[in-house]
């Protein structure tokens, strides 16, 4: 099957694992520090902190902000459920704002409007690679005197306007799970230029301890350290981080890849009728993490049992949030009230795009798209 998304590791990544694993080093070790500076390198930003997952990325992010209890920060519904279980681990209210059909991105004029005296926080996601209205969202930001999270685990390496992500928010998350832009296994990393929330965030990954493993060993090094915070084992383990640097060394050739499939896609399925293709902003440079597709006037579930009995994985991305039992449970979300999300959900469907994938790969997609028409 051809799956939607798939790594791809190459001998040099085996090689700096297998570096790691001949060293006195397995975790908390030199190739932390290495990854995250040369994370910060890559993106532009002042500080990282790199952790076990996106999702622990996501918790430590919005636990550093430190916002009282029963706080409400917008965010998206239609993401994956860690984006909004971050809020709810820490103890605040997530309130959904719809999205905008085009980009599948929150809309900034619904984030306004559901702005109460109680919002401390606006948390918004690049769906598939493709940033945010980052301007508009930022003028709500300041305009209403609200924190910025961005959750950019689709969009490491993309850009706005000719920055990279990680540089426009208050905290930015990224995730390197197999899927994603690079991977680590699993794994994740908190970037920011504010000092104070990177090290709150640096606290938080390890069990509010103020002294790593690295810094108390050796010679000169004493046994002491406190615990300043509440904490908990995010920690990424030196092995991860190795595959992280490796890979990041190719991060650029990976999103060049991923660009020519997208264009090659739009170009095949221009004469699909039943397909809408999607769109880049001016202005953008798409990471392309997912490449998703509208379906009009046929039937989306029948469409997926089709292509997955022709050994082609496509997706869906993403049921939105409120959907779930455990959402259904604690809060009282309407459906109606999202009508761009519910529209696009019924319609979505996500198509094979990673870097290893060939262009035999996606004529054979675009091929089985279009054999459903005749059915």
């Amino acid at each position: 099957m051809i799956s939607y998304g798939r790594q791809w590791i190459d001998e040099e990544d085996k090689e700096e694992v297998m570096k790691v694993l001949d060293s006195d080093w397995l975790t908390t070790g030199p190739k932390i520090r290495e990854f995250e500076s040369t994370l910060c390198k890559y993106v532009g930003c002042k500080y990282s902190v790199v952790l076990n997952s996106g999702t622990s990325a996501l918790d430590v992010a919005v636990g550093a902000l430190d916002f009282p209890e029963r706080s409400e920060v917008i965010t998206t519904p239609f993401t994956f459920a860690a984006t909004s279980n971050s809020l709810l681990y820490n103890h605040l209210k997530p309130v959904f704002a719809d999205i905008q059909k085009d980009t599948r991105n929150i809309d900034p004029e619904d984030i306004r409007r559901k702005i109460t005296p109680k919002t401390k926080a606006i948390s918004y996601v690049d769906y598939a690679g493709h940033p945010c209205g980052i301007k508009e969202i930022t003028e709500v930001a300041e305009e209403h005197g609200l924190y910025l999270i961005e959750d950019a685990c689709h969009s490491l390496g993309a850009s706005y306007h000719g920055k990279k992500i990680g540089n426009f928010a208050d905290i930015t998350v990224f995730s390197f799970h197999p899927v994603k832009p690079i991977t680590t296994g699993e794994g994740g990393a908190v970037v920011t230029n504010d000092p104070e929330l990177a090290e709150r965030a640096r606290l938080l990954s390890n069990h509010g301890i103020d002294k790593s493993a690295d810094e108390r060993y050796g010679p000169d090094a004493g046994w002491a350290y406190d615990m300043k915070m509440l904490g908990r084992n995010y920690r990424m383990t030196d092995i991860q981080a190795a595959l992280g640097i490796s890979q990041l060394k190719k991060l650029d050739m990976f999103i060049e890849r991923r660009q020519e499939i997208a264009e090659l896609y739009n170009e095949l399925l221009k004469d699909c009728e039943f397909v809408e293709t999607p769109i880049t902003k001016d202005g953008i440079k798409h990471g392309w993490h997912i490449y998703t597709v509208l379906l009009k006037n046929i039937n989306r579930d029948k469409f997926f049992t089709h292509m997955r009995k022709s050994g082609i994985g496509v997706n869906v991305h993403y049921i939105p949030i409120y959907h779930f039992s455990y959402y259904r449970k604690h809060f009282s979300f309407d459906e109606k009230d999202f009508p761009v999300t519910e529209d696009v959900f019924r319609r979505i469907i996500t198509l094979p795009i990673y870097p290893k994938m060939s262009d035999k790969d996606v004529d054979l997609v675009v091929k089985t798209i279009k054999e459903y028409a005749s059915i």
